[in-house]
């Protein structure tokens, strides 16, 4: 995407925005549901999810065996989310 399109995209995003907070409180909640429901239709199905999550496991997995990438022990991880946490 050039980015020619995506200023005209900014922009008409912009419009459109402007517009949608035009439109009654009703109009507006009719706007987002059907909104929300295109991003649901778009989604893939449980069985997909699956596949996909499988396919991810996978692939780290190998990563690890061929020495890709390197694990971190489950109590050093936790270690430093205690450490985040109580700064």
């Amino acid at each position: 995407m050039s980015i020619e399109s995506e200023v005209e995209m900014a922009q008409s995003l912009a419009e459109i925005e402007g517009d949608a907070l035009e439109l009654s409180e009703e109009e507006r909640a009719r706007l987002a549901v059907r909104l929300l429901a295109s991003l649901e239709e778009e989604a893939e199905s449980p069985e997909e999810i699956e596949k996909l999550w499988l396919v991810e496991a996978e692939q780290r997995f190998q990563e690890l065996r061929d020495g890709v990438v390197r694990g971190i022990p489950a109590r050093e991880v936790f270690a430093r989310l205690r450490a985040k946490l109580s700064s």
